[in-house]
């Protein structure tokens, strides 16, 4: 019997400041099975934690990332964004799927995806984003895991499917129901959503058989899951 992959959205965004290493830690003592991060890259190619172009939201500094250097990051978060290369090392053993916020950047791409490399986590990694970035992923990559994230009910075209040859099929939660999920089921691929945080939108995905989950709430999710796995179990017996 599969069960849904629990996904930490950020981290533990609840409890600690979003893509920190102290939200990374969290969700896993909370039971995540991989926690999701947001990369970009600092003026002088450093690829950092952070969803936002800027640092204004989270660390109060109206600051352009790629106009700052890792150094000067450092400098005005007191080393609170932490760099990829630590994101690894923190969460050594555990997946980890890396958001490609913002337009697509062939060189970007590159940078991420050898640090992946280079850390020996090319194994653990996986990625998401739109078409684009991942087309760009795939080009560095040719091997990469990969979360087509799609925000249509109208399914992706042929062509790109196979340019991109995700494993995963990524959509925002309020578009999945049974018909969509039974397609992406039907063709082949695993079903991400993201982000729910209330119970009853959790409870509602879960008895749709969705593959994995990323939510904000990585303690709810953990919580409904036995509960969701044992109806599971009843209805494939009462099938036999």
């Amino acid at each position: 019997m599969q069960t849904v992959t629990a996904v930490a959205h950020r981290g533990d965004p609840y409890r600690f400041r979003e893509n920190t290493l102290g939200s990374l830690s969290s969700a896993l003592e909370q039971g995540a099975d991989a926690v999701e991060c947001d990369v970009r890259l600092t003026r002088d190619g450093v690829p950092v934690l952070l969803h936002d172009d800027t640092l204004k939201r989270l660390w109060g500094q109206d600051r352009p990332l790629r106009s700052l250097s890792a150094d000067e990051v450092r400098g005005l978060t007191a080393g609170g964004v932490p760099t990829l290369v630590d994101a690894l090392a923190a969460t050594d053993g555990t997946r980890v799927m890396i958001d490609l916020p913002g337009r697509a950047d062939p060189r970007a791409v590159r940078e991420i995806v050898g640090v992946v490399r280079e850390c020996g986590a090319r194994d653990r990694v996986y990625y998401c984003a739109g078409a684009e970035m991942m087309l760009a992923v795939r080009a560095a990559d040719p091997g990469a895991e990969i979360a087509l994230t799609w925000t249509t009910l109208a399914p992706p075209r042929a062509g790109l499917l196979d340019a991109v040859r995700p494993r995963w099929l990524n959509y925002r939660f309020a578009l999945v129901g049974r018909a969509l999920a039974a397609r992406v089921h039907r063709d082949g691929y695993l079903l991400s959503v993201w982000t729910p945080d209330t119970r009853r939108s959790l409870r509602r995905l879960l008895d749709l058989g969705v593959d994995s989950i990323t939510t904000n709430r990585i303690d709810v999710l953990r919580a409904l899951r036995p509960h969701a796995d044992g109806r599971t179990a009843r209805a494939l017996s009462a099938e036999r």
